[in-house]
C-alpha cells in the first residue's frame, strides 16, 4: 500500500494515476516509459483535505484528511509501506511519527528546489525535509523546479480576454512538467532500493520565459495571446494574496535574479526515467482545455 498526499493536485492526481494503471498521456509513452501492467500495480490510498470515491480510479481508496492535523491522518496511513508527502502543515515531525507507528517503512517527499538555492526563503521545505532525513525511515527528496502547471494561473485571462501576465517576462526558467514530476516519484515508490537517500532536483529540458510560454499557449491554442508584463511590485500584490510573504519574496527573486543553479537544467528526470523531460509546448498542448 502507498499512501498519496495531495492527491487532487496537479502531481498527486497524476501519480495515483500512474500507480494504478494510467500511465502517461499516450504522446509521452516510450520504450523505457510504458503503461503500468496490472502485475505493476499497487493499492493506493490517496488522501486531500476535501476528496471522495469520485475524485479517484477505481480501486483506490480515498480518505480525506488534513497534513495540518497528524491525530486525524491515523487511518488514512493505517497498513501503508510508503508515504508520498507534500510540504503542507507546520508538524513534520508529528506526521512522521503517525507514519511510523501506523508501519509505513520509506517516504518520497515532494519539495521545492529553492531549498537548497534560497533556503532563507524557503525554511518551510527545509524543515520538512530535515525531519525525513531525522525520521529514521528510508527516504527520498524530490526537489522540484517552478512547474508548467503554474501556467493555469492565466487560464481564466486567457480563457476570457485572451491575456496573460507575468513580471520579468523575459528571464527563462526550466519549468518541468508536473506529469514528469509523479512519473519521478512513481519510479522512486516502485524502486526504493536504487533510490534510497537521495535528492534529486526536477526541472523540464531547456529555460523558456513567461513571453514564450504565453506564446506556446497561444500556438496550441491557435489564436494570439496578449502578453503584458506586470511590474514586481503588481506581481508581489497578487502573490501576497495566496503565498506566505516570504515564499512571495524568494518566489520574485527566483523569477527575476535565478541563480546559476536555478537556470541550470537538471539530469535527474533524465536519470530516473531513462528519457528526456516533456517540453512546455507539450505540457500546453495536452492542457490547452484549460485555456479554451
Amino acid at each position: 500500500m502507498i499512501v498519496v498526499t495531495g492527491a487532487t493536485g496537479n502531481v498527486g492526481r497524476a501519480l495515483v494515476r500512474m500507480l494504478t494503471g494510467g500511465g502517461h498521456a499516450e504522446a509521452r509513452l516510450t520504450e523505457t516509459q510504458m503503461p503500468v501492467t496490472a502485475e505493476a500495480r499497487v493499492p493506493v490510498t490517496a488522501v486531500a483535505r476535501h476528496i471522495t470515491d469520485a475524485d479517484v480510479p477505481p480501486g483506490v481508496r480515498a480518505v480525506a484528511a488534513d497534513l495540518a492535523e497528524p491525530a486525524g491522518l491515523r487511518d488514512a496511513f493505517d497498513g501503508a509501506e510508503a508515504l508520498f508527502l507534500l510540504v503542507a502543515g507546520e508538524d513534520p515531525h508529528g506526521i512522521l511519527e503517525v507514519a511510523k507507528t501506523a508501519g509505513i517503512r520509506r517516504v518520497v517527499l515532494l519539495s521545492s528546489q529553492g531549498a537548497a538555492t534560497r533556503p532563507e526563503a524557503y525554511g518551510h521545505p527545509r524543515l520538512f525535509e530535515a525531519a525525513v532525513r531525522e525520521s529514521g525511515l528510508d527516504w527520498t527528496v524530490l526537489r522540484s523546479g517552478g512547474m508548467a502547471g503554474n501556467a493555469l494561473a492565466w487560464a481564466e485571462s486567457i480563457r476570457t480576454r485572451r491575456e496573460a501576465a507575468a513580471p520579468f517576462g523575459d528571464v527563462g526558467l526550466p519549468f518541468v512538467d508536473p506529469e514528469d514530476v509523479a512519473a519521478v516519484a512513481a519510479a522512486v515508490l516502485r524502486d526504493p532500493d536504487a533510490h534510497r537517500g537521495a535528492t534529486y532536483t526536477l526541472t523540464g529540458p531547456a529555460p523558456t520565459t513567461p513571453r514564450e510560454r504565453a506564446a506556446a499557449i497561444a500556438a496550441a491554442l491557435g489564436e494570439p495571446v496578449r502578453f503584458t508584463e506586470q511590474t514586481p511590485e503588481e506581481a508581489h500584490a497578487q502573490m501576497a494574496r495566496f503565498m506566505p510573504l516570504p515564499v512571495v519574496e524568494g518566489t520574485l527573486a527566483i523569477l527575476g535574479a535565478p541563480t546559476d543553479d536555478e537556470r541550470r537544467v537538471s539530469p535527474d528526470v533524465a536519470h530516473v526515467l531513462g528519457r528526456a523531460p516533456g517540453t512546455f509546448a507539450a505540457w500546453a498542448e495536452r492542457n490547452i482545455a484549460a485555456f479554451r
